[in-house]
């Protein structure tokens, strides 16, 4: 039943697929690699468009006054916006979570609540959570303070980041 006939087949088969998914490789380099190789220069393929704003249309984005817009901030909306932080952070004082308790977070010191293990990188950022420290951080927490152990990727939106900080300043301000 198994002789060495039989071997030979299984093991030329196996040899047969290993050259044809080499072969296969080989060509895929060739067809979709870019010519000065993959050194990290030139590694995708870059998609040109027209820009859509105009001269500096991307950079308006960031001129907005978060002064303003904190100051038409709607508490409610940000209560919804807290559902994203919900899954590490509590409201209630002294409770931590994989967070830091929120309680009172608005205008508190940075690295103050008691029993917490903070990174050194958040400590260095600020001394107090002011609403314009505490815009920046939730815009972006590891661009604000590289080497945070917050894993949150951040609120695009200033709106959404101007709502939260509004509702977390009625908790235990």
């Amino acid at each position: 039943m198994f002789d060495t006939m039989t071997l030979t087949k299984i093991i030329g088969a196996g040899c047969g697929a290993l050259l044809v998914f080499l072969l296969g490789n080989w060509a895929a380099e060739l067809i979709y690699e870019p010519a000065g190789g993959h050194e990290g220069e030139n590694a995708s393929y870059v998609i040109e468009v027209a820009d859509a704003g105009g001269e500096g249309g991307g950079e308006a984005a960031e001129e907005v006054d978060f002064a303003a817009v904190l100051a038409a901030a709607d508490p409610g909306k940000g209560e919804r916006v807290f559902s994203k932080c919900k899954a590490c952070h509590k409201l209630e004082d002294g409770a931590n979570g994989t967070g830091p308790h929120l309680y009172g977070v608005v205008d508190r010191e940075v690295g103050s609540v008691p029993g917490f293990s903070y990174s050194g990188a958040l400590k260095a950022v600020a001394d107090v959570w002011s609403p314009e420290h505490l815009d920046g951080f939730l815009k972006n927490p590891k661009g604000y303070a590289p080497g945070t152990k917050m894993g949150f990727s951040g609120l695009k939106d200033v709106e959404d980041r101007a709502n939260l900080i509004a509702y977390l300043g009625t908790i235990g301000g």
